[in-house]
């Protein structure tokens, strides 16, 4: 019988469950937004746990269907946000406990890794890095802002944001400008019909290592109960303003590491836009790295790369 992996990821924003043949091939991509009321900004860890287990049941059927003619050979889950002892929240362990009753169940390995490590290894995949073991990586999310210098297996954070995240700076905006949460996607919408001035300035420190999203969301706020300048361009403003900061970040994080190649993962960086005002300014820049997006689904979100790990877990053992 052919085989395959199952990979879970519980995280802040979504259900994702992954099934992987072990030629790697994505047998089920199954990913599911946390339910959140409008006008919220997400949900509380314990109202967020108990989603997951919602929507995990949910999958049941997707996941019969797609293992149907496979043996699972291994289980892996996100355990925690990133690495580090110190790195917890509670709504990993719903994917994690699941992960490893199923693993005891069918008597096959359980392989814990981190919410972060499945981002670089799914937006690694088909790209010019799959194969590579040391680069600079940026991770951007609604609960992360992290520069990584990846080495072989050890990730480093170098860099990053001392306040908000650049998820947070587009959700808080986009929710008090009346959009759904996450609000990704409806921003970006407005911000293509807009103009940018560059009238949000980027705040850094160490460098360019380090950076602050905090006053231009207050700023943002402020423009948005004044009315003057229009949802479009404000929302314009503020992916004018996370192309510049991330660039700096990543010229500061190449200068510091001496890596030629960067990373860019996160539900930020499935952007379109964001990806293109990117790729716009760091032609103008010549300390600035090569960028390497990964896919837009591979970006956000999910647990095709929790599987990948899995997968070579395997590889390495056999």
């Amino acid at each position: 019988m052919n085989r395959a992996v199952l990979g879970l990821d519980t995280s802040n924003y979504r259900t994702s469950a992954a099934l992987l043949s072990e030629e790697g091939k994505i047998l089920l991509n199954y990913r599911e937004l946390l339910p959140v009321a409008p006008g919220e900004r997400g949900l509380r860890q314990n109202e967020a746990v108990f989603a997951h287990l919602r929507q995990l049941a949910a999958a049941e059927d997707l996941l019969r269907q797609a293992a149907h003619g496979f043996s699972i050979s291994a289980v892996a889950a996100s355990t925690a946000p990133r690495d580090g002892t110190e790195s917890y929240m509670p709504v990993f362990m719903a994917g994690a406990s699941f992960g490893r009753l199923t693993a005891a169940a069918l008597g096959v390995p359980f392989i814990g890794t981190t919410h972060q490590r499945g981002h670089l290894e799914a937006a690694k995949a088909g790209t010019v890095l799959e194969n590579t073991a040391e680069y600079l990586a940026l991770h951007l999310s609604g609960g992360t802002t992290d520069l990584l210098e990846v080495r072989e297996d050890t990730v480093t954070q170098i860099g990053g944001s001392l306040d908000l995240h650049a998820g947070q700076l587009v959700d808080r905006a986009g929710v008090a400008m009346g959009l759904s949460f996450p609000a990704g996607p409806e921003l970006e919408a407005l911000a293509e019909r807009g103009r940018s001035e560059g009238r949000l300035g980027c705040s850094m420190e160490n460098g360019g290592l380090f950076c602050h999203f905090s006053g231009a969301e207050s700023q943002a706020q402020r423009w948005i109960r004044d009315g003057r300048i229009s949802r479009e361009d404000i929302s314009r403003e503020i992916y004018d303003l996370l192309a510049r900061t991330v660039l700096r970040m990543l010229a500061a994080g190449a200068g510091k590491t001496g890596f030629r190649q960067a990373l860019v993962t996160g539900g930020v960086a499935s952007s379109t836009l964001f990806r293109q005002m990117l790729t716009v300014r760091a032609k103008g820049r010549r300390d600035a790295p090569q960028i390497v997006f990964g896919k837009p689904e591979m970006s956000g979100d999910n647990a095709v790369g929790v599987a990948r790990i899995a997968l070579r877990t395997i590889r390495e053992k056999a």
